[in-house]
């Protein structure tokens, strides 16, 4: 799809998103645990608050974006979920999600044809794929909203149509990022943060519940490593919605 057409598209005309289908069962609705090698969380609820990221060095012209978790709530069968239309019936205010790749080891020059996954919450802080659990009562298991998956084009780049994400207890505002070559080796799993000010304002309105009880300083993902995280930009406004820009270097 041309670019240009996308943006337009995907911000005039969100009221009339089209439900895509979902598609396999989920294995098991259990949150994973929040780093590489992790068990799975006990059941009762939020994993204690020293379990940090890795520490970030954003040094250098190119610096290697961030290494995060991927759980609590990681996307299960991504290779169903190609699609740039991600909302399915979530309500919320509109956001559209342009990434760009890039790639370190090529001096940070695009990098074409690997995937994009991204995941994150409703506007109520539930996850699809999930539920009946401590950690989310609501359940979804058999959900697939706010999940998917693309290719990069000849100059790195995805979008997704989604709505601004809401918040869950203990953590601050955020959507989840995958990066995989074509063998589905990951490259990259990272996470994007945003600005309070604005994401109060987002939160303002009826479809969320206020702002988040955590602040970004003070989440225990994003307490070593923030500079990197946060959007490159967040641009628009409540009516209209919104469009993300955010560079990720493998």
């Amino acid at each position: 799809m041309d670019r240009k057409k996308f943006i337009k598209k995907s911000i005039a005309g969100l009221g009339s998103i089209i439900a895509l289908p979902s598609f396999y069962a989920c294995k098991s609705n259990q949150p994973q645990g929040f780093g590489p090698g992790m068990p799975p969380l006990p059941p009762g609820g939020m994993p204690p608050p020293m379990m940090d990221s890795e520490p970030w060095d954003g040094s250098g012209t190119c610096p290697t974006s961030p290494q995060e978790t991927a759980g609590p709530f990681p996307i299960k069968t991504p290779a169903q979920l190609v699609r740039e239309n991600i909302v399915v019936d979530r309500k919320g205010i509109p956001l559209l999600i342009n990434l760009s790749i890039k790639n370190k080891s090529d001096n940070c020059n695009p990098l074409a044809d690997v995937f994009v996954d991204i995941w994150h919450c409703d506007a109520d802080g539930n996850y699809s794929e999930y539920g009946d659990i401590p950690m989310q009562k609501k359940d979804y298991t058999k959900k697939h909203f706010l999940r998917g998956r693309q290719t990069t084009d000849s100059n790195g780049q995805v979008s997704f149509i989604s709505i601004f994400p809401g918040w869950y207890q203990g953590r601050a505002p955020h959507i989840h990022v995958e990066v995989l070559d074509k063998n589905e080796k990951s490259l990259l799993v990272s996470q994007i943060a945003f600005e309070e000010n604005q994401v109060n304002v987002i939160y303002s309105t009826k479809h969320y519940r206020g702002p988040a009880d955590q602040k970004n300083e003070t989440d225990m993902v994003f307490s070593n490593s923030l500079a990197g995280n946060m959007a490159d930009s967040l641009t628009g406004n409540n009516t209209d919605g919104y469009v993300l820009g955010k560079t990720f270097i493998t």
